[in-house]
């Protein structure tokens, strides 16, 4: 099998099903009669598989869980999907398997829908009200480190999300998660769901009114969660104007005809953004000292920048620019460790991708974490190397061979958000506190809705 560098976008070298111009799937591994690829899928997990699919070229098709599917590995292809033909596709449902996320939400609505909640949204993002919420992101951080005990054994992925979680409700809803216990239904509901949606389980693929263990947990937890963001709505219908943060824009906001969003809509906004928002950003921060904890040269580097810009003082939104390699080990982390590590969307009409025809209703599926490692596209990828984030790298890296954060009219609203979160949060951490990783170096990775690990990312505290 030749090397993957050797193939042009499109290129199949290897035996398949088709060849362009055929009225089926591109070309992609034989399946069985019903199930096609499915029993494949669940033996080998999605790493396995998709290095599979990655010999058939860079259009794959194949069959899962009674759909067809189509995987593109190039970044044309995915800059064709996610922007230039964008109107061709569609987010993918996942209640077309019975399984059910927050469907009114900004994440899972199409077509006029989204785009009306689109508009309303977008001013809770706008860089200046963005830029206002530096100075409670590194207050938080500072409490968590606070709360911290010299030697103390922590687990990272949890604290990480803790603290996400507290920042994301006060800086978008002024939410105290602690004070009402709102934090353990998020949490709760967020490892729920991604159970539920881990693609290494058969389950994943049932219909949530199937009893299995995971659909119980999921539908008691959700349950749960949703009555957690109905009471905070009924709250603030009680006090109209005094609050000026995202969910006093979605309970306010009107469209040109003059309509506010449903109550359904506003519940499941707040649902997408609980969960979504801080979940990736954990997730990000997790894997960001994980690699730091193996790699002294870099975090040695780090720790000079943060010296020198920030001489132990919480970074302010007036030092953020100066933090780059702050901002290439953020990079660097989530090219290895994508939270949002696929994506996923739906064919509306025949089109096609690399000179393959890919029928309407093929659920096209997009994967950051196979393309943050293509080596076509980067040296030496599976190394943590924070310092090939130049300019001259980023002039000739393709687009989309780097998207963790999406791309195209559905790009993800928070990222700025995000963005100021984690390289505010990750200096004033790493100027308190050294970890020692006490657990797996390399940790088996659930592949639910995010990129988690399967177990906790344990570390031991010193503080300096």
């Amino acid at each position: 099998m030749p090397s993957r560098d050797d193939r042009s976008p499109g290129d199949d070298r290897s035996p398949g099903r088709n060849r362009p111009g055929d009225d089926e799937l591109p070309p992609g591994p034989d399946g069985l009669p019903v199930v096609g690829n499915t029993h494949q899928f669940l033996r080998a997990g999605p790493y396995e598989f998709y290095d599979r699919l990655a010999t058939y070229g860079d259009v794959v098709g194949y069959r899962v869980a009674w759909r067809d599917f189509c995987t593109v590995l190039h970044p044309d292809y995915v800059e064709q999907v996610l922007v230039e033909e964008a109107d061709s596709f569609e987010r993918f449902f996942f209640d077309e398997i019975g399984f059910e996320f927050a469907p009114e939400g900004l994440l899972m609505s199409s077509g006029e829908q989204w785009r009306r909640q689109r508009t309303l949204i977008q001013p809770a993002f706008r860089p200046d009200r963005i830029a206002s919420y530096a100075d409670s992101m590194a207050e938080y951080a500072e409490r968590t480190v606070e709360g911290w005990t010299d030697g103390e054994e922590i687990a990272l992925n949890r604290e990480f999300s803790q603290l996400a979680l507290e920042i994301l409700a006060r800086s978008l809803f002024d939410l105290d998660v602690r004070a009402g216990g709102g934090a353990e239904a998020v949490t709760r509901a967020a490892r729920a769901l991604d159970e539920r949606a881990d693609s290494r389980s058969p389950g994943a693929f049932l219909p949530d009114w199937v009893p299995t263990p995971a659909n119980r947990r999921y539908r008691r937890s959700m349950e749960q969660f949703r009555e957690t963001v109905d009471g905070l709505i009924e709250r603030r219908r009680r006090a109209p104007g005094e609050y000026d943060d995202l969910l006093a824009i979605l309970l306010d906001a009107e469209d040109e005809s003059g309509r506010t969003m449903s109550d359904e809509e506003v519940r499941d906004q707040m649902i997408t953004f609980l969960f979504a928002g801080h979940e990736t950003t954990s997730l990000a921060l997790t894997y960001a000292f994980l690699l730091l904890a193996q790699h002294d040269q870099v975090r040695e580097k780090l720790d000079a920048e943060h010296e020198r810009v920030l001489g132990g003082a919480a970074p302010t939104l007036a030092d953020l620019d100066d933090l780059e390699y702050t901002e290439t080990v953020i990079d660097e982390a989530m090219r290895l460790y994508p939270p949002a590590y696929v994506m996923f969307r739906e064919a509306l009409e025949d089109v096609e991708i690399g000179g393959y025809r890919v029928p309407e209703g093929t659920v096209v599926t997009l994967p950051q974490f196979r393309l943050h490692v293509d080596e076509r596209f980067y040296d030496d990828p599976e190394r943590f190397r924070p310092e090939r984030w130049t300019d001259e790298f980023e002039e000739q890296l393709p687009e989309y061979a780097y998207f963790p954060f999406g791309g195209g009219p559905r790009h993800c609203i928070g990222m700025r958000f995000a963005m100021l979160e984690l390289k505010t949060v990750l200096p004033t951490i790493a100027q308190r506190v050294d970890f020692e990783l006490l657990s797996d170096p390399d940790p088996d990775l659930g592949a639910g809705i995010t990129l988690q690990p399967d177990e906790d990312v344990r570390m031991r505290v010193s503080k300096r």
